[in-house]
């Protein structure tokens, strides 16, 4: 950036934190010891000049706003301090993904793509028997309120609001299928329908819907959801990190760029990867 075109961002942002803050030109000439002329200067429409390190720390406390956003080197408004407790926050989680507060997200990204690694299977591909099993044991919330959850966020994606990624490794369907670890104990047929069943939606909604599955001895993942450039989140069990410092949420969708990099199984093959995995289970 030039330093014209700093001085036009500098202006603006300092305008801005003013009227944010309530501050007059002469108030904030007290605050930072210069005369009012000084700060009118810097407000005045095509004036490149910057001020030294000095007024810039002292406007910036006095307002109480970052000098690196003052300066253009950031799009966090925020102090330091501050910066660190609004760019990540831990918000409880409900058992299932498709909570409250996640679809509140959803909502918040409209638009966006969205993409996500689920921590077993996307809970709104799950069919309704598939999640009776999984709330049978647990007591905080209905399995009605759950399946109800499970196809309001069925019918956002219908209504095509936003382009949809998951990544999610291989071994996580081939355990599903076998019935091992989580899903020791699902009745077969439970699972050769739930197969069946998200093979189906995932050809129906290609492209909106893209379902990549790597492999993990290659590329490993937490459970995450970016929103678009505005959120990213880590799911941790009982509650999500959720990060809105820009550069974080590039870095996990940079993550996410590589999952599809290193998939084996691409979206376009996704539905048919998953049928064969049923026909096998099923002879």
């Amino acid at each position: 950036m030039d330093k014209r075109a700093r001085a036009a961002l500098f202006r603006e942002r300092l305008d801005q934190a003013m009227t944010v803050k309530g501050v007059s030109r002469s108030a904030l000439a007290r605050e930072t010891g210069v005369d009012r002329s000084t700060i009118s200067q810097l407000l005045s429409a095509g004036e490149v000049r910057l001020p030294n390190v000095q007024l810039a720390a002292d406007a910036a406390v006095a307002l109480g706003v970052s000098m690196d956003w003052l300066a253009g080197l950031t799009d966090r408004p925020e102090r330091p301090g501050d910066l660190i407790a609004n760019a990540m926050t831990m918000t409880d989680a409900a058992r299932s993904a498709v909570d409250a507060q996640l679809m509140a997200w959803h909502e918040e990204a409209r638009g966006y793509k969205i993409r996500h690694v689920p921590a077993t299977l996307p809970d709104f591909l799950k069919t309704p028997e598939v999640i009776a099993w999984e709330y049978a044991p647990a007591a905080d919330r209905t399995t009605d309120q759950a399946i109800g959850a499970t196809e309001d966020a069925m019918a956002w994606l219908d209504r095509q609001q936003s382009d949809y990624e998951i990544a999610m490794p291989l071994s996580a369907l081939s355990a599903f299928a076998a019935g091992t670890g989580y899903w020791f104990g699902l009745d077969r047929d439970i699972r050769a329908e739930q197969l069946r069943r998200m093979a189906e939606d995932c050809e129906r909604l290609y492209p909106t819907l893209r379902l990549f599955q790597f492999d993990m001895h290659r590329v490993y993942s937490a459970p995450i959801t970016t929103f678009g450039p505005i959120l990213a989140i880590i799911y941790i069990g009982q509650s999500y990190l959720a990060f809105r410092e820009s550069s974080r949420v590039a870095s996990l969708s940079r993550h996410f760029d590589r999952l599809v990099r290193e998939a084996e199984i691409d979206a376009r093959d996704a539905a048919a990867a998953i049928r064969q995995l049923r026909d096998r289970m099923v002879r």
